[in-house]
């Protein structure tokens, strides 16, 4: 009887689950809702970090495109719609900026993207002092890129004493002439002074990407190639060269992006005279020294339209490649 009684008292002091041991399990875990922000909440700082650098201007940029706004006429300020943009597609100098921006842009793509292929299959063989060689091909686009101009301007390209004209004397006297040619490059060659300073540091950039195609291509696939009596230009053509489609378009829409919104090589080379004024060139000239604020952001605008657009398709062709690799 007493053990009955004790029995019974204990039952009643112990806790009594009304649900089964799920429910406890379920009210530990926090809510789908709870470990999101858990792992976006460590991003938040950067993300307003991002937006007031980069957003917050850019939305200033966009306002004071559509407003009438030169420095040198405070008083005549306002409104204007898409004056600036119309004024932008219409003026002779910002459209010969725009050509000379395209033609800029697709001759250092295309070189540099012929100049990276090359070293790229060079470096893809095994050779005695191979990293060394790499490092040194690579430290042209780890180069400033003032620092870089100023190499080509006054190092290489300057008629008294640069480089190349003094190749030029001593070849010329080697052959018994003592009347050699000085040209002035930069003076004579604007625009291809400016585009092969920018291929010598670029060009580094699309071997390394190159580069990381060539040693990602299917080792059997060449094998069965050799096996079958395929010489070297066949292997190529037929193996490697389809393998690197995807990367020689990621390799151009990435220099096209970065090469498109160059500034410092025109500014120091030429200051945007001779015929080689790009776009950025002519913001700033608008900007700096028109003082015109309202058509500089303007133009601002659509290079940065354009900078979306392109990157946009690197970006799907970089998630195609990515896609592809893990299949």
């Amino acid at each position: 009887m007493t053990s009955t009684s004790t029995h019974r008292t204990w039952q009643s002091r112990a806790p009594r689950h009304t649900a089964g041991p799920g429910s406890a399990r379920q009210r530990r875990q926090p809510s789908a809702r709870a470990r999101a922000w858990a792992r976006r909440g460590p991003l938040l700082p950067a993300l307003i970090f991002m937006i007031i650098v980069t957003q917050l201007p850019f939305v200033a940029t966009l306002v004071i495109s559509f407003m009438n706004w030169n420095a040198l006429a405070p008083d005549d300020r306002g409104f204007t719609g898409f004056g600036n943009y119309t004024h932008v597609f219409s003026d002779p100098d910002l459209r010969s900026s725009v050509l000379t921006t395209i033609l800029l842009t697709a001759t250092v793509v295309l070189i540099s993207l012929v100049l990276g292929l090359g070293l790229a299959l060079l470096m893809d063989r095994h050779f005695f002092g191979r990293g060394l060689v790499r490092t040194l091909l690579i430290a042209p686009f780890l180069v400033v890129p003032v620092a870089a101009a100023l190499v080509w301007k006054h190092a290489l390209l300057n008629p008294v004493y640069g480089l190349f004209n003094g190749v030029l004397t001593w070849v010329w006297k080697l052959f018994g002439s003592s009347h050699p040619p000085q040209p002035d490059w930069i003076t004579e060659h604007p625009l291809g002074s400016v585009s092969a300073s920018l291929i010598w540091q670029w060009a580094p950039f699309m071997m390394l990407i190159l580069l990381a195609g060539l040693q990602s291509r299917p080792l059997e696939a060449m094998e069965a190639a050799r096996v079958d009596g395929a010489n070297a230009w066949q292997a190529f053509r037929y193996i490697t060269l389809p393998h690197l489609r995807r990367y020689l378009e990621l390799a151009s829409l990435l220099g096209t992006i970065y090469i498109v919104q160059n500034f410092d090589a025109v500014f120091t080379i030429t200051s945007g005279g001779l015929g080689t004024a790009n776009l950025p060139y002519t913001i700033y000239e608008s900007f700096y020294q028109a003082h015109d604020y309202g058509q500089a952001s303007a133009a601002g605008v659509i290079v940065v339209i354009g900078s979306i657009v392109v990157a946009t398709l690197a970006l799907r062709l970089v998630s195609s490649l990515l896609k592809e690799e893990t299949a």
